[in-house]
């Protein structure tokens, strides 16, 4: 009895460091994508910005020379 509670003690330990390996992959990964959809939202400010710009000049009348 005692073999048979120390060999599933053993197994739950190794499941647990598992899990817990999982865990902190998981972390990073999400880590990853988090600053991946901060560079893209950059990028997206900054094309938008871009293209008011843009807009404003194509829509501004053009001046009349004396």
């Amino acid at each position: 009895m005692r073999e048979q509670l120390e060999k599933r003690l053993d197994e739950l330990k190794a499941e647990y460091e598992q899990g817990e390996k999982m865990l902190s992959d998981l972390d990073a990964r999400r880590e990853q994508v988090r600053q991946t959809l901060l560079r893209i939202s950059g990028a997206v400010q900054i094309l938008e910005e871009m293209l008011k710009v843009e807009g404003a000049v194509a829509e501004k009348p053009p001046e009349k020379s004396q």
